[in-house]
């Protein structure tokens, strides 16, 4: 209980690392103060640029992925797995660092993804990089990526190639996602959404 306890605490704070924020503190810019306010990859994007917005992506990523590998290997169970990934989630949405403030939890719930099932993780990618060649709408890619996830793990756990935790992970943290993009979705309704390319205007 004790380990369990530590590796999703662990998890938290891994996830809290706000990694956006810190990269555009290193240029004089607080990536808060621009487009949608949030930490993620897309706001330093439009704030200060590809170079930076790689950087951030990786790092985002690389919380889901350590945090479920630690799991993995501390705990050694798909219930460990799965509480550690909803950790970093929740450390990157709601970050301890920077009072409770942080990112949508893409990139970090598919970190979390990629080493629980990486055909999923995959699938989902692959999905979130054609939605956003076709449309150009990072939000949108982001939403139907994340839910060619959830059918991808529904089929493999049907398959009993995946055990049902994954599968829980998957849902609940891409509920999350279509819940944080709730400001996107309506902005893509009524045609004011940003485009991929379009810069972060001042708060």
């Amino acid at each position: 209980m004790i380990e369990f306890a530590a590796v999703v605490i662990g998890s938290y704070l891994i996830g809290s690392i706000p990694c956006g924020l810190i990269l555009g503190k290193l240029r004089g810019v607080d990536v808060r103060e621009y487009g949608s306010g949030k930490t993620g990859t897309t706001n330093v994007l439009r704030t200060i640029g590809k170079k930076a917005a790689a950087v951030a992506l990786v790092c985002d990523l690389l919380k889901g992925v350590i945090a479920v590998i630690i799991a993995r290997y501390v705990l050694g169970s798909p219930v460990g797995e799965m509480a550690a990934g909803f950790a970093a989630v929740a450390g990157h949405d709601w970050s301890i660092f920077i009072k409770f403030k942080g990112g949508r939890g893409v990139a970090t719930s598919a970190g979390g993804l990629f080493v629980m099932a990486p055909l999923a993780g995959v699938g989902s990618i692959a999905v979130f990089v054609l939605v956003i060649a076709l449309v150009r709408y990072v939000s949108l890619g982001s939403i139907v990526g994340a839910l060619a996830g959830v059918a991808i793990m529904v089929a493999l756990t049907a398959l009993a190639q995946a055990p049902w935790e994954y599968l829980v992970y998957t849902g609940v943290v891409v509920a999350l996602i279509v819940f944080q993009h709730r400001d996107n979705i309506v902005r893509l309704l009524s045609g004011s959404e940003n485009k991929l390319g379009q810069k972060g205007e001042r708060r």
